[in-house]
């Protein structure tokens, strides 16, 4: 077995200009760590926008439609069909409310969810891929299955804030362990 030399500065540093390089070319620079919080003044922000939610009558009458299928990990989705065709992104303005389905019908907000349909419908590229406040969003990811009769939801990204609802894995990760459809 032939003995191998340490690299010299130069060398180590060469090799991590090719690898970032390498990466940033096939975008595994993605892998990269995200951050799980908002700042103070992020959440608050968000909160402000979304307060008047808790009210499901007034998600509906500001133009949310809810969705009849508990999604285990997420909840009941209430959807603005307007906002989830806009390509721009308004923290302010959620494309998704997320809810706990609770006793005799009722719901109780936890969460948003923004979401943008991705511009050239390829798994494979994410340039277009939208961040809020510097968080990336997830995907590109296909799109889930939807009631019969809705159209087909496209190569998609999206991002969970768990805003009413602590989620133990960090308030910017998909699934939440605490909502179940019970």
């Amino acid at each position: 077995m032939k003995a191998t030399r340490p690299a010299t500065p130069a060398q180590a540093a060469a090799a991590a200009q090719t690898v970032a390089a390498a990466q940033a070319s096939t975008g595994a620079a993605d892998l990269r760590p995200r951050p799980q919080h908002l700042t103070d003044a992020q959440r608050s922000k968000l909160l402000d926008a979304t307060r008047r939610f808790r009210d499901v009558r007034q998600a509906i009458e500001a133009g949310y439609l809810p969705t009849e299928d508990c999604v285990p990990g997420m909840g009941l989705h209430y959807a603005h069909p307007q906002r989830s065709a806009d390509s721009r992104i308004d923290p302010e303005k959620p494309e998704i409310l997320l809810y706990l389905p609770g006793p005799h019908g009722t719901v109780r907000l936890t969460g948003v969810e923004y979401f943008r349909a991705d511009a050239d419908g390829e798994l494979r590229t994410d340039r277009d891929r939208p961040n809020l406040f510097g968080h990336p969003f997830n995907g590109p990811m296909t799109g889930h299955a939807v009631p019969a009769g809705a159209p087909p939801m496209p190569v998609h990204y999206d991002l969970h804030v768990w805003l009413y609802e602590r989620n133990p894995d960090g308030e910017l990760a998909t699934l939440n362990p605490t909502i179940t459809c019970r």
